[in-house]
């Protein structure tokens, strides 16, 4: 049975770019699924917290930083690899990332290690207080306050919060770069 469908054929010719672009450039697709994936993760959690309404606590804001760090870079990375930027930089930039997202793995698994109680989580994950007014209005305003604990899950799904599954992204966004890095590593060095 043939391929009998244009769908198909440009399908299989879209997949073999890919993977042409994946071996010959190693370095431009790291940064590409990086950026990528991280852009996803980071619109995900926006979207929990301003469409869904579920607070983050510090911990999560904290998880949050690794990735305004690596989607720039990424960004940057790809950039600097379309001009011919010292494939030495490309690489440092490749190792930092992974390095910011092994980091933000860890912190993670702490952060869901707090929600399981499996130990005890920072002070600050009470909540921070806005600003409660004169004090006779104080009563009023500490009746209102939604303190957001990092001990409770806001949301789970297959048994894991969203600390872990930032925790699964960023090892696999800390994969992403240092296989990219190894790859073009090999590539240069052959």
């Amino acid at each position: 049975m043939g391929r009998g469908t244009k769908g198909t054929t440009a399908r299989d010719s879209m997949s073999e770019m890919t993977i042409s672009m994946i071996r010959s450039r190693p370095v431009a697709s790291a940064a590409v699924a990086i950026a990528a994936v991280g852009a996803a993760a980071i619109l995900g959690a926006w979207f929990f917290q301003y469409v869904l309404g579920l607070k983050p606590c510090p911990l999560c804001l904290e998880q949050r930083y690794p990735y305004y760090f690596a989607i720039p870079l990424a960004v940057m990375v790809l950039l600097g690899d379309e001009v011919g930027a010292s494939r030495k930089v490309l690489l440092a930039a490749l190792v930092a990332i992974a390095l910011g997202m092994l980091w933000n793995a860890g912190l993670g698994v702490y952060h869901a290690g707090v929600e399981w109680k499996w130990w005890p989580g920072p002070q600050e994950c009470s909540g921070a207080l806005d600003d409660l007014g004169s004090a006779s209005s104080l009563l009023e305003k500490l009746k209102s306050v939604n303190v957001v604990r990092c001990d409770e899950a806001a949301w789970r799904f297959l048994g894991l919060s969203l600390a872990g599954y930032n925790a699964v992204i960023s090892l696999v966004l800390a994969a992403i770069a240092v296989l990219g890095a190894v790859r073009e590593w090999r590539g240069r060095a052959g």
